[in-house]
């Protein structure tokens, strides 16, 4: 299993520490994809954050819900609101958003039950993310799926993204990246 670090800035915020400290930790501990998560600021201040990010991450970078700023990591990572808000047909909002960032990017999808999965398995995306494993302080509402969550992830024909309070020693089998936030501090 892959390690895939979570830079929520909230997170980050209220335990002091800078966005750079993050990656150079994710980075020591072996992860291969940095997305980052910024739910509140600005876009000028988000677009400055990746571009401080790309200077010192060298691996996958991707940006949570902000596809305009695609140009400036590999890729997105958007929720299923977040899909149907570009169209409400799941298979032509993947490919506005693909137009909009262009094909080279790297696209995730959120997913939280099979018939998520089910229609995530026909759309042009690179792998999804699926949880909440574990319940989180940053996502209070999310269905905790527990021991299941591996079981579920069997369903997809896409990489998956064990997400939710997923810890280092946590072990599944049809899991590809295990993501961390605050795990990682």
């Amino acid at each position: 299993m892959q390690l895939y670090a979570l830079c929520d800035i909230d997170t980050l915020r209220q335990k002091g520490i800078d966005i750079l400290s993050f990656a150079k930790q994710a980075k020591s501990l072996g992860a291969q994809v940095l997305q980052y998560r910024n739910k509140h600021s600005d876009i000028a201040t988000i677009k400055a954050d990746l571009i401080a990010l790309r200077q010192v991450w060298e691996g996958f970078l991707i940006v949570n819900d902000h596809y305009e700023l695609a140009q400036f990591c590999d890729g997105v990572h958007i929720g299923q609101e977040d899909l149907y808000a570009i169209d409400r047909d799941p298979s032509r909002a993947i490919k506005i958003l693909k137009m909009a960032i262009g094909e080279d990017k790297i696209i995730g999808l959120s997913t939280h039950n099979i018939e998520e999965i089910t229609i995530a398995n026909h759309l042009n995306i690179n792998y999804i993310g699926l949880g909440a494993y574990r319940a989180t302080s940053t996502k209070s509402d999310a269905k905790v799926l527990g021991k299941h969550l591996d079981e579920i992830a069997s369903h997809s024909k896409h990489p998956v993204a064990a997400i939710g309070g997923v810890k280092l020693d946590d072990e599944f089998q049809h899991i590809t990246y295990r993501v961390i936030g605050s795990g990682l501090l």
